[in-house]
Protein backbone atom coordinates (compact mmCIF):
# COMPACT_ATOMS: atom_id res chain seq x y z
CA UNK A 1 0.00 0.00 0.00
CA UNK A 2 1.41 3.35 -0.99
CA UNK A 3 0.97 6.68 0.68
CA UNK A 4 -0.76 8.01 -2.42
CA UNK A 5 -3.08 5.32 -3.70
CA UNK A 6 -4.82 7.03 -6.62
CA UNK A 7 -4.30 10.32 -8.38
CA UNK A 8 -6.79 11.65 -10.88
CA UNK A 9 -5.99 14.65 -13.08
CA UNK A 10 -9.28 16.36 -13.82
CA UNK A 11 -7.73 19.04 -15.98
CA UNK A 12 -6.65 22.65 -15.56
CA UNK A 13 -4.05 21.65 -12.95
CA UNK A 14 -6.71 20.38 -10.53
CA UNK A 15 -5.87 17.06 -8.88
CA UNK A 16 -7.94 14.69 -6.81
CA UNK A 17 -6.46 11.77 -4.96
CA UNK A 18 -7.06 9.07 -2.41
CA UNK A 19 -4.30 8.74 0.11
CA UNK A 20 -3.66 7.21 3.48
CA UNK A 21 -4.03 9.83 6.19
CA UNK A 22 -1.15 10.59 8.53
CA UNK A 23 -0.97 11.98 12.08
CA UNK A 24 -0.50 15.48 10.69
CA UNK A 25 -3.98 15.14 9.11
CA UNK A 26 -5.71 14.75 12.48
CA UNK A 27 -7.04 18.32 12.70
CA UNK A 28 -8.42 18.16 9.17
CA UNK A 29 -10.01 14.73 9.80
CA UNK A 30 -11.59 16.18 12.94
CA UNK A 31 -12.96 19.10 10.89
CA UNK A 32 -14.35 16.88 8.09
CA UNK A 33 -16.05 14.49 10.52
CA UNK A 34 -17.68 17.22 12.57
CA UNK A 35 -18.78 19.31 9.60
CA UNK A 36 -20.27 16.34 7.75
CA UNK A 37 -21.90 14.89 10.89
CA UNK A 38 -24.15 17.94 10.98
CA UNK A 39 -26.36 15.94 8.60
CA UNK A 40 -27.35 13.76 11.57
CA UNK A 41 -29.05 16.62 13.38
CA UNK A 42 -32.77 15.89 13.49
CA UNK A 43 -32.43 12.41 12.00
CA UNK A 44 -30.81 10.52 14.86
CA UNK A 45 -32.08 10.52 18.46
CA UNK A 46 -31.58 13.95 20.00
CA UNK A 47 -29.82 12.46 23.03
CA UNK A 48 -27.19 10.96 20.68
CA UNK A 49 -26.47 14.10 18.65
CA UNK A 50 -24.05 16.70 19.97
CA UNK A 51 -21.45 19.12 18.65
CA UNK A 52 -18.72 18.44 18.20
CA UNK A 53 -20.06 15.09 17.07
CA UNK A 54 -16.67 13.48 17.71
CA UNK A 55 -14.34 14.96 20.29
CA UNK A 56 -10.66 15.35 19.55
CA UNK A 57 -9.88 12.85 22.32
CA UNK A 58 -12.20 10.25 20.77
CA UNK A 59 -10.60 10.79 17.36
CA UNK A 60 -7.13 10.36 18.86
CA UNK A 61 -8.26 7.02 20.37
CA UNK A 62 -9.85 5.89 17.11
CA UNK A 63 -6.75 6.76 15.07
CA UNK A 64 -4.71 4.29 17.14
CA UNK A 65 -6.70 1.36 15.71
CA UNK A 66 -8.24 2.64 12.48
CA UNK A 67 -6.41 3.42 9.24
CA UNK A 68 -8.00 6.47 7.65
CA UNK A 69 -7.94 7.24 3.96
CA UNK A 70 -8.82 10.62 2.59
CA UNK A 71 -10.03 12.15 -0.63
CA UNK A 72 -7.85 15.15 -1.32
CA UNK A 73 -8.95 17.87 -3.71
CA UNK A 74 -6.20 20.24 -4.77
CA UNK A 75 -4.20 19.64 -1.60
CA UNK A 76 -7.04 19.60 0.95
CA UNK A 77 -8.85 16.64 2.54
CA UNK A 78 -12.57 16.86 1.76
CA UNK A 79 -13.60 13.29 2.63
CA UNK A 80 -12.40 10.57 4.99
CA UNK A 81 -13.17 6.91 5.62
CA UNK A 82 -11.54 4.48 8.00
CA UNK A 83 -10.90 0.76 7.84
CA UNK A 84 -10.40 -1.50 10.86
CA UNK A 85 -9.60 -5.21 10.59
CA UNK A 86 -10.78 -6.83 13.83
CA UNK A 87 -11.50 -10.41 14.93
CA UNK A 88 -11.62 -11.83 11.41
CA UNK A 89 -13.80 -9.15 9.80
CA UNK A 90 -13.15 -5.66 8.49
CA UNK A 91 -15.11 -2.60 9.60
CA UNK A 92 -15.73 0.57 7.63
CA UNK A 93 -15.48 3.37 10.19
CA UNK A 94 -16.20 7.10 10.19
CA UNK A 95 -17.12 7.72 6.56
CA UNK A 96 -17.64 11.45 6.03
CA UNK A 97 -17.50 13.92 3.13
CA UNK A 98 -17.79 17.68 3.58
CA UNK A 99 -21.32 18.82 2.67
CA UNK A 100 -20.23 20.95 -0.30
CA UNK A 101 -18.39 17.93 -1.77
CA UNK A 102 -21.19 15.39 -1.33
CA UNK A 103 -23.06 13.82 -4.25
CA UNK A 104 -19.89 13.86 -6.39
CA UNK A 105 -18.84 10.23 -5.98
CA UNK A 106 -16.18 10.82 -3.32
CA UNK A 107 -17.73 8.44 -0.78
CA UNK A 108 -18.13 5.81 -3.49
CA UNK A 109 -14.49 6.15 -4.56
CA UNK A 110 -13.28 5.87 -0.97
CA UNK A 111 -15.51 2.88 -0.24
CA UNK A 112 -14.43 1.07 -3.42
CA UNK A 113 -10.81 1.74 -2.53
CA UNK A 114 -11.26 0.28 0.96
CA UNK A 115 -13.14 -2.73 -0.44
CA UNK A 116 -10.04 -3.39 -2.54
CA UNK A 117 -7.84 -3.32 0.56
CA UNK A 118 -10.04 -5.71 2.52
CA UNK A 119 -8.43 -9.09 3.12
CA UNK A 120 -11.18 -10.60 5.27
CA UNK A 121 -14.24 -12.38 3.94
CA UNK A 122 -16.74 -9.98 5.51
CA UNK A 123 -16.95 -6.20 5.43
CA UNK A 124 -19.24 -4.57 8.02
CA UNK A 125 -20.46 -1.05 8.68
CA UNK A 126 -22.51 0.25 11.58
CA UNK A 127 -24.74 3.28 11.19
CA UNK A 128 -27.66 4.96 12.87
CA UNK A 129 -30.98 3.19 12.17
CA UNK A 130 -32.53 6.54 11.16
CA UNK A 131 -29.63 7.67 8.93
CA UNK A 132 -31.55 7.00 5.72
CA UNK A 133 -29.00 8.64 3.44
CA UNK A 134 -26.15 6.52 4.84
CA UNK A 135 -28.23 3.33 4.63
CA UNK A 136 -29.14 4.05 1.00
CA UNK A 137 -25.47 4.72 0.21
CA UNK A 138 -24.32 1.38 1.60
CA UNK A 139 -27.21 -0.51 -0.03
CA UNK A 140 -26.22 0.99 -3.39
CA UNK A 141 -22.76 -0.49 -2.83
CA UNK A 142 -23.94 -4.03 -2.10
CA UNK A 143 -24.35 -3.96 1.67
CA UNK A 144 -27.44 -5.47 3.29
CA UNK A 145 -28.81 -5.14 6.81
CA UNK A 146 -27.78 -7.98 9.11
CA UNK A 147 -30.24 -9.39 11.65
CA UNK A 148 -27.76 -10.05 14.50
CA UNK A 149 -27.27 -6.34 15.29
CA UNK A 150 -26.72 -6.53 19.05
CA UNK A 151 -24.25 -9.40 18.81
CA UNK A 152 -22.26 -7.70 16.04
CA UNK A 153 -22.19 -4.28 17.70
CA UNK A 154 -21.01 -5.67 21.02
CA UNK A 155 -18.42 -7.96 19.41
CA UNK A 156 -16.78 -5.55 16.96
CA UNK A 157 -17.54 -2.03 18.18
CA UNK A 158 -16.92 -0.24 21.47
CA UNK A 159 -20.01 1.98 21.65
CA UNK A 160 -22.51 2.94 24.37
CA UNK A 161 -25.65 0.86 24.93
CA UNK A 162 -27.86 3.70 23.67
CA UNK A 163 -26.00 3.73 20.37
CA UNK A 164 -26.41 -0.04 20.07
CA UNK A 165 -30.16 0.37 20.59
CA UNK A 166 -30.42 2.99 17.83
CA UNK A 167 -28.02 1.53 15.24
CA UNK A 168 -27.97 -1.14 12.58
CA UNK A 169 -25.18 -3.22 11.05
CA UNK A 170 -24.86 -3.74 7.33
CA UNK A 171 -22.49 -6.18 5.70
CA UNK A 172 -21.28 -7.76 2.53
CA UNK A 173 -19.35 -10.88 1.66
CA UNK A 174 -16.18 -9.72 -0.09
CA UNK A 175 -15.55 -13.10 -1.75
CA UNK A 176 -18.99 -13.08 -3.35
CA UNK A 177 -18.54 -9.45 -4.36
CA UNK A 178 -15.08 -10.16 -5.81
CA UNK A 179 -16.32 -13.11 -7.86
CA UNK A 180 -18.86 -10.79 -9.47
CA UNK A 181 -16.17 -8.38 -10.69
CA UNK A 182 -14.61 -8.67 -14.11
Amino acid sequence: MTLIDAIINVGKGYYLMIRQCQNEDTERIYFVINQAAGAYEGSIPADCYHQPYMSREELDREMKRITFFGWEADGELVGVMGIEPIKGVTLIRHAYVLPQWQQQGIGSQLLNHLKGLTSTRQLLVGTWADARQAIAFYQKHGFHQLPERDELLTTYWDIPQRQIETSIVMGMDIETESRGRI
